[in-house]
């Protein structure tokens, strides 16, 4: 069995030999005891054996924030399969490039997802190769008491070398655009669960509220990652509306929250939102750029600092600014972690100086796929390892006080509503049309917390904004669409 599965284990355990087992999963009107959660994970377990899931599988889970999730991941780890969390909004052009970078034997989908079974976009291929014939699925079952539908696949799991074996995988983006398998094993998921724990004083009495999706490194790790192993209680929700989560932030006294600069923007404007400041409630922030007035807004409102924290799938949570002091910064390294400026090709530079961003600790991943052959003492971005340093594809400085500041990346990868986005993408798209002669995308922040897609278009002929977003909305997925482009003249 897996890692996530020992810690529930070791929770369940842990609470009777206390006398309880406590609370483990709240989602509205769903309450899973520890031991009550053991027994769901114990039958799905074996519905899913009985399926055909083994040792070693990939199974992609497109499910959204519900308790199922939580349950289909523990299940899996009870099995020795590997969880791969995937974004359930996933279009099919998307799907088929992540397929292609992680064959998986099985996919979990929800009601209204892409369905994978479906031609021409979003069925497995035999191998990476676009021109590969695609594959039919073994099955397709309904998971009892649910909506969800699993479809298997006659797919072997990516060979990896046995030290990479990964326990679970998350998928972002590479630095040239691709989608990246992120493989966390054992000494990954343990690493990031001790950073977690000694950082914000996470223990088995914490209140962990989870609104990002547990397919985000953000939700992930400040979710499950956060409660699981420190049998803390977690608290999963949609994040769909403001007031509910300043009402669930201080009726269940929250220990710790994790969201982006736009959910804490939405929360500093709920008028009848109580203060937090009794209660300890740490409010993480991460993802783009926060505001000042989003900052101090909340500060206002809630009578807690927001803590902004440096993180990424790759790492893990590396850096935080835990008094709250310094918003514009990401604070100091975390325990059990190591940043430092370096040039690309490791040689470390003054404090001072601005350059690019390296990271090393237990939670830093090792392994990815696809994998890349690399030339020389070449480090890629968001890859390569150098005496277990990993070069994060961040740039920016330490100040006087070792706090860290990030300026921009190395690579055109930016984040919008939580989703990688490479802007090379959107660029190809809009140069694609024959009227249009150079395109250059870039982003734009809001005193929102929100982030838009700005494309500026040198014009080959006639060129008309609203057609050109059209053809984007045809061919990008939703979050990729420029909000806006400027024709020069």
């Amino acid at each position: 069995m897996s890692l996530l599965y020992e810690w529930l284990e070791n929770a369940v355990r842990n609470r009777s030999a206390s006398g309880g087992t406590g609370r483990a999963l709240i989602y509205h009107d769903t309450y899973l005891s520890w031991r009550g959660l053991l027994h769901r994970v114990e039958r799905r377990s074996h519905e899913l054996a009985a399926m055909g899931i083994r040792s070693g599988d990939w199974v992609g889970l497109m499910v959204g924030n519900d308790p199922e999730m939580v349950v289909l991941a523990l299940a899996l780890s009870k099995l020795d399969a590997i969880v791969a969390p995937i974004d359930p909004t996933t279009g099919g052009r998307d799907l088929d490039m992540i397929l292609e970078a992680a064959p998986l034997r099985a996919i979990v989908t929800r009601p209204n997802a892409v369905d994978p079974l479906a031609a021409p976009s979003g069925t497995l291929r035999m191998n990476q190769a676009p021109q590969a014939p695609r594959v039919s699925p073994e099955a397709r079952h309904r998971i009892s008491g649910t909506l969800l539908t699993c479809s298997l696949y006659p797919c072997a799991a990516p060979k990896v070398d046995a030290q990479a074996t990964p326990e679970v995988v998350l998928f972002t983006l590479d630095s040239g655009g691709d989608p990246k398998a992120v493989l966390r094993g054992r000494t990954q998921l343990q690493g990031i669960a001790d950073t977690l724990a000694a950082g914000f004083s996470i223990g088995i009495s914490s209140n962990v509220l989870c609104s990002a999706p547990l397919f985000d490194c953000q939700g992930f790790d400040f979710g499950l990652l956060a409660s699981l192993p420190n049998q803390a209680t977690l608290y999963l929700d949609d994040g769909t509306a403001a007031p509910r989560l300043a009402k669930l932030l201080y009726e269940y006294a929250i220990d710790l929250f994790a969201a982006t600069p736009r959910d804490f923007a939405a929360l500093s404007h709920v008028t009848n939102a109580k203060s937090l400041r009794g209660h300890g409630t740490r409010l993480v922030c991460s993802g783009v750029p926060l505001p000042p007035s989003v900052a101090r807004g909340c500060r206002e409102r809630f009578g807690v600092p927001l803590l902004r924290t440096y993180l990424s799938a790759e790492t893990g949570p590396a850096g935080a600014d835990l008094d709250g002091n310094a918003p514009d910064t990401v604070g100091t390294p975390l325990p059990g972690v190591e940043i430092r400026i370096a040039t690309s090709d490791g040689a470390s530079l003054e404090s001072d100086i601005s350059g690019p961003i390296w990271v090393r600790s237990q939670g830093v991943a090792t392994h990815f796929l696809p994998e890349l052959s690399v030339r020389g003492n070449h480090v890629a971005v968001g890859r390569g390892l150098l005496d277990g340093w990993l070069r994060t594809g961040d740039v920016g400085y330490f100040d006087s006080d070792h706090r860290l500041h990030l300026s921009h990346r190395e690579d055109d990868i930016v984040q919008v509503d939580r989703r990688a986005v490479a802007l090379g993408e959107i660029e190809s798209c809009l140069e694609s049309l024959s009227q249009v002669k150079a395109a250059q995308a870039h982003v734009e922040y809001d005193d929102a917390g929100s982030t838009h897609i700005v494309v500026r278009v040198t014009p080959g002929g006639r060129c008309q904004a609203d057609k050109m977003l059209d053809h984007c909305a045809k061919q990008l997925a939703p979050h990729k669409v420029p909000r806006r482009i400027d024709i020069a003249e």
